[in-house]
């Protein structure tokens, strides 16, 4: 049987997608990644030879994980479609054992961002710095900070089919009230743009990018998903309970949660070092 594709497939999609309740940015991730499929597939009859060919042509261009992820977005489409036997497998990544160093944020550096954007003067990216570092939210849960979670003390979290509760510290709760009452902002969201919207996660990723050179940071360290991995680095330090951990990101699977807490070859041996076990 013969398989067309066609926009409004594409739409149809959209539509489930959101009646699943995924997120905005789940959305838009998927839509994005099945146009860069439809753009390759413009002309081309559409059969596993085909799909075949896509997959190898994303790990010309693109780091396994990324074309791992579009192959998923495709596979989600054609199960949507009931075109199952057009599914392909993802690209086996062997699991490395440590972070690469040029990618783990430190606490220095996280204080060197927040101290950046106090001399630029932009107190609405450090306070979402801070809350998100300080909290372990995604940056797409920034919309559960209301004027009233933080009265609260606490925030209430909607994401993936998932409610969990999030804390918000003292110190950071102080910060934030002492924000929502100079900015007057009565109700609703805490971080919004000029025009009442939730700031997005575009414009926060910019921002912070932009605090790179003041605050010397590597930039390809600095990213908003990094801080959510530094709160769980420094957590599980404190209390190593990865159960708990999983708990507090949302994470479904406690493998997930441990590639949040892999550790640097530069502590790993130091680690080692410390044991003391060369006589």
């Amino acid at each position: 049987m013969e398989r067309q594709l066609n926009t409004d497939q594409l739409q149809q999609l959209e539509v489930y997608l959101f009646s699943e309740e995924r997120s905005a940015a789940t959305v838009e991730k998927y839509l994005h990644d099945l146009r860069v499929f439809y753009a390759f597939m413009d002309g081309k009859e559409l059969n596993k030879t085909a799909v075949l060919e896509y997959k190898s042509d994303l790990l010309n261009k693109y780091a396994v994980t990324s074309a791992n992820s579009m192959l998923a977005a495709v596979n989600a489409f054609f199960r949507f479609l009931g075109f199952y036997e057009l599914c392909v497998k993802q690209y086996k990544i062997q699991k490395s054992a440590f972070c690469p160093e040029e990618k783990e944020l430190t606490k220095a550096e996280y204080v060197r961002l927040i101290e950046a954007a106090k001399r630029k003067g932009n107190e609405r990216l450090n306070l979402i710095i801070q809350t998100i570092c300080g909290s372990g939210i995604r940056v797409s849960e920034l919309q559960y900070i209301t004027v009233e979670a933080v009265g609260r003390g606490e925030a209430f979290v909607n994401c993936k089919g998932k409610n969990r509760r999030i804390f918000i510290v003292a110190e950071l709760r102080k910060k934030l009230l002492q924000y929502i009452k100079k900015q007057n902002i009565k109700s609703g969201a805490v971080f919004v743009t000029k025009n009442g919207k939730p700031v997005s996660r575009h414009n926060i990723w910019r921002d912070m990018k932009a605090l790179c050179k003041d605050a010397g940071v590597s930039p390809s360290k600095v990213f908003p998903h990094n801080l959510r991995h530094l709160f769980a680095r420094t957590f599980y330090r404190l209390e190593k309970d990865i159960a708990k951990l999983a708990d507090i990101l949302g994470h479904t699977s406690i493998n997930t949660t441990r590639i949040y807490i892999v550790t640097t070859a530069t502590e790993h041996k130091r680690k080692m070092e410390n044991m003391r076990l060369i006589i």
